[in-house]
């Protein structure tokens, strides 16, 4: 059968015994799947139109806590539901889980509105905008994570110390030092490609123990649906294993982070509308306003692709994290790469976001400072060279969750992109991460101050 089918094939293989089970996943805050598990029987009779979930799953935290101080719900408010409505568009095989099928779910008030901060909501409606300029979004992520022996079960329950990583040293591009890992990262590649998921191979990368996998460019929505399916496979093929993998953008002081580099282009007619065979670069006016947008409002969408306390500890001169924003040829030090220098392929590449980023957001606010961008027709100013780290009188990206959330709350260009309401929820989002942080008492503190202050 083939990855992505048709509600008529999906009759026909729970009729053939070979699919019992289908999950119908919305998309949280996180860029997690929540949802349900539907005998298929069921989900072929009614569950197909819709089903239902409480709106607080666009209202937690990581830990699942019903975060007090959204307008969309609270307890004032009783905890409603939202209609979670299948994208028939999306159904498809998952061939980690025997006999299973998944459909991505879009979310819905009761009276058949999209709920505005619904992360796919808020993706299709830039890829909307653009298409109202006559441009499709096409994009991709590439996705590091690290991969541990020991199970996330014996980890959760030794309050995640010491993991040890599945390699001893570097193995960046190592054919040799991936053997160790090579069952379960090709059970992935294979059963990525099995849900109609492009993967181009996956790699060592430059930490011990860590990992990077490639998937083709896609439009903009499908690269983030895929994204989701990506981390959610990864993690279930690793625990079948044994082993544990974490997407965290930065898990040990001493090891380098995990980044979610986004590519980006903008197509018209079947063609990249970013290619001007005459122009520097191969770079068109269009491909440079884009640039330009993107690159002066970095700082307004980095809660976009840093959500977390965490996130922050990735941006470390020497480490491949960007932390100036500014456009370079192929220079892994800058916060915005042109690939493809010079070819249809020419695009950019936002080096900025770690690989914790929920993906639809990420994708949708670099579109908005995109777009943005196009309309004002912004310059991006000259390349950068060298060593970016030492750039000076450029824009830095946030250093903190805090300062990410003020640059978040103060941005105009995102406030009319996706609205009042839908920036209030984010940035109450982004408030609260920064409370729960604040008030934790830390093993750095303990071990510093106990004895000595």
């Amino acid at each position: 059968m083939p990855a992505k089918f048709s509600f008529d094939a999906l009759k026909k293989a729970v009729k053939a015994g070979e699919v019992d089970t289908v999950i119908t996943a919305l998309i949280d805050m996180q860029g997690r799947l929540q949802g349900k598990r539907f005998h298929a029987a069921h989900f072929i009779e009614s569950a197909w139109q819709e089903t239902h979930c409480c709106n607080y799953l666009l209202a937690t935290d990581l830990e699942m806590e019903t975060v007090q101080g959204y307008a969309a719900t609270s307890w004032e408010k009783g905890y409603g539901d939202y209609v979670m409505k299948p994208d028939m568009e999306t159904l498809r095989l998952i061939p980690w889980a025997p006999g299973t099928a998944l459909v991505l779910c879009d979310l819905l008030d009761h009276h058949g509105a999209p709920v505005p901060h619904a992360p796919r909501t808020m993706l299709k409606s830039q890829i909307a905008r653009a298409r109202a300029l006559g441009f499709d979004p096409v994009m991709a992520t590439e996705l590091e994570f690290f991969l541990f022996e020991e199970s996330y079960v014996d980890l959760f329950d030794a309050g995640y110390r010491d993991p040890t990583p599945m390699a001893r040293h570097n193995i960046d591009y190592s054919i040799l030092g991936n053997v160790r890992t090579e069952p379960a990262l090709r059970e992935i590649r294979n059963a990525l490609y099995g849900a109609g998921i492009p993967v181009e191979c996956s790699k060592g990368e430059a930490e011990r123990g860590q990992e990077e996998l490639n998937v083709k460019y896609a439009p903009g929505l499908e690269t983030a649906d895929m994204h989701v399916l990506i981390k959610q496979c990864t993690k279930e093929v690793a625990q079948k294993h044994g082993m544990s993998a974490t997407f965290m953008a930065k898990y040990h002081t001493d090891r380098a982070g995990s980044s979610s580099h986004v590519h980006q282009s903008l197509w018209s007619g079947g063609k990249n509308a970013f290619f001007d065979p005459d122009a520097p670069h191969g770079m068109s006016e269009m491909m440079r306003h884009f640039l330009g947008g993107q690159l002066k409002h970095a700082r307004e969408i980095t809660y976009f692709l840093a959500p977390y306390t965490n996130s922050y500890k990735r941006f470390c001169e020497g480490l491949f994290a960007p932390t100036k924003s500014v456009w370079s040829l192929d220079n892994r030090t800058a916060g915005f790469r042109i690939c493809g220098e010079g070819t249809k392929g020419v695009r950019v590449e936002c080096r900025i976001g770690g690989s914790d980023l929920n993906p639809y957001l990420a994708c949708a606010a670099l579109l908005a400072a995109g777009l943005a961008g196009i309309e004002g027709q912004i310059d991006p100013g000259p390349q950068a060279d060298g060593d970016i780290y030492k750039a000076s009188d450029v824009i830095e990206i946030p250093k903190t969750l805090p300062e990410a959330a003020d640059a978040l709350e103060a941005s105009e260009m995102l406030r009319a992109a996706f609205g009042d309401e839908v920036m209030a929820h984010y940035t109450h989002a982004a408030r609260w991460e920064i409370r729960e942080q604040n008030r934790v008492v830390t093993d750095w503190e303990r071990q510093r101050g106990f004895e000595r202050a």
